[in-house]
C-alpha cells in the first residue's frame, strides 16, 4: 500500500512541477531551440506513458530506498541520480543523432532532470513521511 501512496503523491508532484515548467517557465526557451521540431498538439498517449514510467522509476530507485532507510539524503542523491540519467539518455541519444539538435538544450534539460528528479523526490519523501 505504501508503494501506491508514494507512486500517487509522486506522480502528481511531477506532473504539476514539469508542467509549470514546459508550459510556463521554458516554453519560449523551447520554442525557440526547438520549434521546428515541436508538434502542434502534444501527444498524450506517449506522454502519459513517459509520465507512469519515469514515476514508477523514481518510487522504485529513489523512493523506496530512502524510505526504507528513513534518509531524506538518500532520497535526494537517488533522485537527482535518477532525474540526470534519464534525462541524459534523452538528450544525448539526440545529440548524437538527430541533426542540428542544440548543445544547449541538452545541458538545460540535463540540469532540468536533474532538479524535477530530485525535487519530486524529496518533496515526495516529505509529505509520506509526514502522514
Amino acid at each position: 500500500m505504501d508503494y501506491i501512496i508514494l507512486y500517487v503523491i509522486a506522480f502528481v508532484v511531477f506532473f504539476v512541477v514539469d508542467i509549470l515548467w514546459l508550459g510556463v517557465f521554458a516554453k519560449k526557451f523551447y520554442d525557440k531551440y526547438l520549434g521546428f521540431l515541436l508538434a502542434k498538439n502534444v501527444v498524450w498517449p506517449a506522454a502519459i506513458i513517459f509520465y507512469l514510467l519515469f514515476i514508477f522509476g523514481l518510487v522504485y530507485f529513489a523512493l523506496v530506498p530512502a524510505v526504507n532507510d528513513e534518509s531524506l539524503s538518500v532520497a535526494l542523491i537517488n533522485g537527482a541520480l535518477f532525474g540526470f540519467l534519464c534525462y541524459a539518455t534523452y538528450d544525448l541519444t539526440n545529440l548524437a543523432t538527430l541533426k542540428d539538435w542544440p548543445l544547449k538544450v541538452t545541458i538545460i534539460d540535463l540540469i532540468w532532470g536533474t532538479f524535477v528528479g530530485t525535487a519530486t523526490v524529496t518533496i515526495t519523501y516529505l509529505l509520506f513521511t509526514l502522514f
